[in-house]
């Protein structure tokens, strides 16, 4: 496989990714998976790893197999485990550790980006049920928060 296809994939799946995670945060895991989900909506947890980890579990299993059976590199599907795998790291960094804090050296960032992202996750966990939620994504940010962060930024300056 060229490596044109291979990085064409890998950025398609990361790409899908989000709207995938979009899709299921808001109706799986707000759904019929609140069950393992609730865990994280409860602040503070009470312990290191909760419930709502075993969806990072589910999509490492995926993304593994996929690496497996992909014959190094020579099956297409190889490359959709790189994506998966890309998602969900960049998902760890900046949901859990960033957002969440459960990575005590990253606790705060000048980013109008990440600052924003973390208004509208914390619009997502103003409500502690499964109902009424907002802001379901991960790296996708509404504009009504970048404008809240860069107006925010800019008074910092000031």
């Amino acid at each position: 496989m060229s490596i044109f296809a291979a990085l064409a994939i890998t950025l398609a799946t990361f790409t899908f990714m989000e709207f995938w995670a979009w899709f299921m945060h808001k109706y799986v895991q707000h759904g019929p998976l609140w069950v393992l989900h609730r865990s994280h909506h409860v602040r503070p947890s009470p312990r290191p790893f909760e419930r709502n980890d075993w969806f990072f579990v589910i999509y490492g299993a995926l993304s593994a197999v996929l690496f497996i059976t992909g014959d190094n590199g020579a099956r297409w599907w190889f490359w959709v485990g790189v994506g998966i795998a890309a998602y969900g790291s960049v998902y760890f960094f900046v949901h859990d550790g960033l957002i969440h804090g459960r990575l005590p050296f990253w606790k705060k960032t000048d980013s109008v980006y990440l600052r924003a992202l973390n208004m509208a996750h914390k619009m997502h966990h103003k409500t502690q049920g499964r109902d009424h939620s907002q802001e379901f994504g991960l790296l996708w940010v509404s504009p009504k928060y970048l404008r809240l962060a860069r107006e925010q930024a800019a008074k910092k300056r000031a």
